[in-house]
């Protein structure tokens, strides 16, 4: 079933490619007379530019500020790059084609923000992301989902973002949609690097115990003889929230320790909670 999805989409997406093919062929123009065409192939996917207005939509829920470091894998003619550049933020395109790179040096030059951008000619899988704070993409899912093992080892609280394509069995955090385009590219979705917590933890006196998918966490937590599920468990980025026994914990994790806030709704308090990773 996910495969014909996935066939499905990929033919979607060159049927586009193929009906809009004269649509930019004439908006840009290198100085050394290269003029990009939808549609054309590339390395890994043929170039489809993402409309400017989910572009904004990208980086506008994605929260870019100035203190963010922004890479575009197959940054094309460097519209996302340079539109992160002028909120404030560094921001680096990786893109196979050197006509393309040459194009969007140009383009970020023509608008005035190349001291923020960076053009990278060479393969967006070779990419070094340990930067990055952002990642935007516009692949196809099947290069998404080699991509993601690597996302997934990214500091937590990294934030991806991509045009249309999922990543499979991992589940966004959020998703939105254009009104201004709703007849193609209109759709984008962001997931959060979550923090690796699966392992034992000692919390005080206890034993907590978790499993991990993505950012969706599940486990028990034994006390006294006694185990008890936890529920409601979840990280964004390296923010961690699960429920047990109707106690709320929330908190911040490390490598080693977690730490925050225990609330008990129904009396109304609160007090400090901490744990220490005892195995992986």
């Amino acid at each position: 079933m996910k495969t014909m999805i996935c066939l499905r989409r990929c033919l979607f997406f060159l049927s586009f490619c193929l009906l809009s093919i004269p649509l930019l062929s004439q908006e840009q123009k290198s100085s050394s007379g290269y003029v990009p065409e939808v549609g054309q192939q590339g390395k890994d996917v043929v170039w489809v530019p993402t409309p400017q207005e989910l572009v904004n939509k990208m980086l506008e829920m994605a929260g870019v500020t100035p203190s963010d470091f922004v890479i575009d894998l197959g940054s094309g003619d460097g519209r996302t790059v340079i539109t992160a550049a002028k909120l404030g933020a560094k921001a680096i395109g990786v893109e196979f084609n050197p006509d393309m790179v040459n194009l969007s040096r140009e383009n970020a030059k023509k608008e005035g923000v190349t001291d923020k951008t960076e053009f990278i000619q060479g393969d967006l899988f070779e990419a070094d992301l340990s930067k990055a704070t952002v990642i935007t993409l516009f692949l196809l899912p099947d290069i998404n989902l080699k991509l993601k093992p690597k996302l997934l080892d990214l500091k937590p609280g990294t934030r991806v973002v991509s045009n249309t394509f999922t990543m499979g069995d991992w589940e966004e955090d959020y998703k939105v949609t254009t009104e201004e385009n709703w007849n193609s590219w209109n759709t984008a979705y962001m997931w959060i690097i979550p923090a690796k917590v699966a392992g034992t933890w000692k919390l005080g006196n206890s034993e907590l115990i978790l499993t991990q998918e993505y950012q969706m966490v599940r486990g028990t937590l034994k006390s006294g003889g006694k185990s008890q599920a936890i529920s409601d468990g979840r990280l964004r980025g390296d923010m961690i929230t699960f429920t047990v026994n109707g106690d709320k914990y929330s908190g911040q994790v490390t490598d080693r320790t977690m730490k925050g806030t225990l609330t008990n709704p129904s009396e109304g308090s609160k007090a400090d909670w901490a744990a220490t990773r005892i195995s992986n």
